[in-house]
């Protein structure tokens, strides 16, 4: 049995551990009898925000953005301009904070800004990131997209060498062929179905994914 360990670039090689970072899921092989981000493939980058000011908060939640994930502002959602909305809004970090829903096409990371004023009043905008999800197709973050900061039911993934896994679409239209598919997010392993040949860490409350050969 191998274990891998998923990250936004590289992906590391522990025996038996596998860990789903943004851009990178984790693995591991055949299952025991006997029990991983940015960001699946679509794993998204750090944004360093250029705050627009069109709420109360910047980028809350059913607030647009434009196109752009390392230079970004909050547009009207009617705006030309508008390229995908806020479905959920968290400050701190990705990897301290609440996992997105699982259809985010991708995350944009809101560096701490000072203002002349802001949604407080106390002329800051704290670190935070906003879960985003385009207003029109393609939508990686879809099961079986190929992208999204999670891995959910219906993804796929392919090795990539060295030990490393990558999400990847499963209608082989990614660039790569898909080898493995997620069936079930499950408690712990015990719990996954007999076809499983490949577990899956995809963290949050139900940690296992099951994922079945291609």
């Amino acid at each position: 049995m191998r274990g891998v360990r998923g990250g936004a670039a590289v992906c590391a090689v522990p025996v038996l551990l596998a860990a789903l970072l943004t851009g990178c899921q984790g693995l591991s092989g055949a299952p025991e009898k006997s029990p991983p981000t940015s960001a699946g493939a679509g794993g998204e980058p750090a944004g360093a925000s250029l705050p627009g000011g069109h709420g109360a908060v910047f980028l809350d939640v059913d607030e647009c953005s434009s196109f752009g994930r390392t230079s970004f502002t909050e547009v009207p959602c009617a705006s030309e301009r508008a390229a995908a909305r806020v479905v959920a809004r968290h400050d701190g970090t990705v990897r301290d904070g609440p996992p997105c829903p699982g259809t985010t096409d991708f995350v944009l990371h809101i560096s701490a800004q000072n203002r002349a004023s802001d949604e407080d009043g106390d002329g800051a905008v704290p670190q935070g990131y906003a879960c985003m999800r385009n207003l029109t197709p393609p939508h990686p973050g879809d099961p079986g997209g190929g992208g999204g900061p999670r891995t959910i039911v219906g993804d796929c993934v392919y090795g990539s060498g060295d030990g490393q896994v990558r999400e990847t679409a499963c209608d082989g239209e990614g660039g790569h062929e898909p080898g493995y598919r997620v069936t079930r997010i499950v408690d712990r392993r015990s719990q996954c179905p007999s076809s499983t040949a490949l577990y899956v860490d995809v963290g949050g409350e139900k940690p296992v994914g099951c994922a079945r050969r291609l």
